[in-house]
């Protein structure tokens, strides 16, 4: 029989020669891992962004490229060199990483319609090089194929293109769509690029009345990039009664999905200003599921 002085001699033996022991505590070894989006917490592409992640309790940030409205390109800091350092090191003095870098201006913006789409995406592209970045996220909200299928052929088109920039970098550009996920693969086929995925948002299979579990399983784990793991405005996440993240952490369990679960909304609509309340509720209750 081991006595306690022997069970603690061995404990610090594992930790001394096992350091991977250690590591598998660190956040960075979780297998799911909690990030915000920074337009959302009212700070895009601000330096405040890194503290304000580790205060709310978010293992990384989704950093926005900037706004984009009517502008020829995003207003993106993060394409010069100062800036660059400057946030590199703010996220490592606040042990936060970058989890994605997002193209959200695409929210209010035709994708179809922009001529210099390619530039715009290479910015994007050169900004997640210079930060370290492999996920990018496109929302095609304006580029809705369900109401306008007509968009289709030169949406194609683009996303081939920019995808093969992606996939030359080893990069990944990831989607959001109106389409339900029997239509997102065929829709990734028909681009066949190894550049593009999508990227899964709660809330918009719950808007359309679809089961988030039973879409993540028509996708399957190789398809998904990056998911945005909250729903509408209205509750925080823990008095949601129409999300069941137990239930989604087993069905990703089972799927064997791995990667970054970013919070977009699910603000409490009595006090939708208040992000560390909104926010802190919402990762702490990732937290409680997820790690």
């Amino acid at each position: 029989m081991k006595t306690k002085g022997s069970i603690i001699l061995t404990l610090l033996f594992l930790l001394v020669l096992s350091p991977e022991f250690v590591l598998a505590q660190s956040s960075k070894e979780q297998r799911y891992k909690i990030s915000v989006c920074d337009w959302m917490i009212l700070k895009r592409q601000k330096i405040g962004e890194f503290q304000l992640a580790r205060e709310i309790g978010c293992d990384g940030i989704e950093v926005d490229m900037g706004g984009l409205g009517k502008r020829d390109t995003f207003d993106n800091k993060l394409r010069y060199p100062h800036f660059q350092k400057l946030f590199r090191e703010k996220a490592q003095e606040f042990d936060v990483e970058i989890s994605s870098i997002a193209m959200s201006g695409f929210y209010g913006q035709s994708f179809v319609e922009r001529d210099n789409y390619v530039d715009l995406v290479q910015d994007c592209l050169n900004t997640m090089e210079a930060m370290g970045v492999k996920i990018a996220f496109l929302p095609l909200g304006v580029c809705n194929l369900t109401k306008n299928p007509e968009l289709r052929p030169e949406l194609v088109k683009r996303m081939k293109v920019v995808g093969d920039m992606a996939a030359r970098k080893g990069m990944v550009i990831g989607i959001e769509t109106s389409l339900d996920a029997k239509g997102e693969l065929e829709l990734l086929k028909e681009i066949n690029s190894e550049g593009i995925k999508i990227y899964f948002k709660f809330q918009n299979a719950l808007d359309a009345g679809r089961d988030v579990c039973s879409e993540l399983e028509i996708l399957g784990k190789e398809n998904i990039c990056q998911i945005h793991c909250t729903d509408t405005d209205g509750v925080t996440l823990p008095d949601n009664t129409r999300l069941d993240l137990k239930k989604v952490k087993q069905t990703l369990d089972r799927m064997g999905w791995s990667g970054w679960l970013v919070m977009e909304r699910s603000r409490d609509k009595n006090d939708v200003h208040n992000v560390k309340k909104n926010y802190g509720t919402n990762a702490r209750y990732l937290k409680s599921i997820f790690q």
